[in-house]
């Protein structure tokens, strides 16, 4: 399977550069460069070689932003885990003090429950 890849790949680089090379080094090519035509060999020649630059410049730039955006968004979602952290941090530390009196209430009811539960040995009974 990997070799047919290769063979077509192959293919149809040399179908496109039969297209390319069709007329003898670019007669009907023009390039138009800043108000100035150039055509011939020399303007197709130019003319690869500009496509070709634009090619790798939006290669690099397309890499740059992509990277970019990966950074950006691991850093936001770390920003996101540490910022929900401190949020449940500072509500449990503000609700901490305010529940104090229900905790001495419901300590105190815990006690009083538990304190009635004490089972009271039976009396013991003269030895005869």
């Amino acid at each position: 399977m990997k070799k047919l890849l290769a063979v077509t790949i192959v293919v149809l680089l040399f179908i496109a550069a039969c297209n390319t090379f069709d007329h003898p080094w670019g007669h009907d090519f023009h390039v138009n460069v800043d108000g100035d035509e150039f055509g011939g060999p020399f303007g197709w020649l130019l003319g690869v070689l500009l496509a070709g630059g634009g090619v790798l410049v939006g290669a690099v730039v397309l890499v740059c932003a992509a990277m970019l955006a990966g950074l950006l968004f691991a850093g936001l979602g770390m920003l996101v885990v540490v910022g929900l952290a401190a949020l449940g941090i500072a509500i449990a530390a503000a609700l901490s003090p305010l529940l104090l009196p229900l905790a001495i209430v419901i300590g105190l009811v815990w006690y009083f429950n538990r304190r009635g539960r004490k089972s009271v040995p039976a009396p013991k009974e003269a030895a005869v």
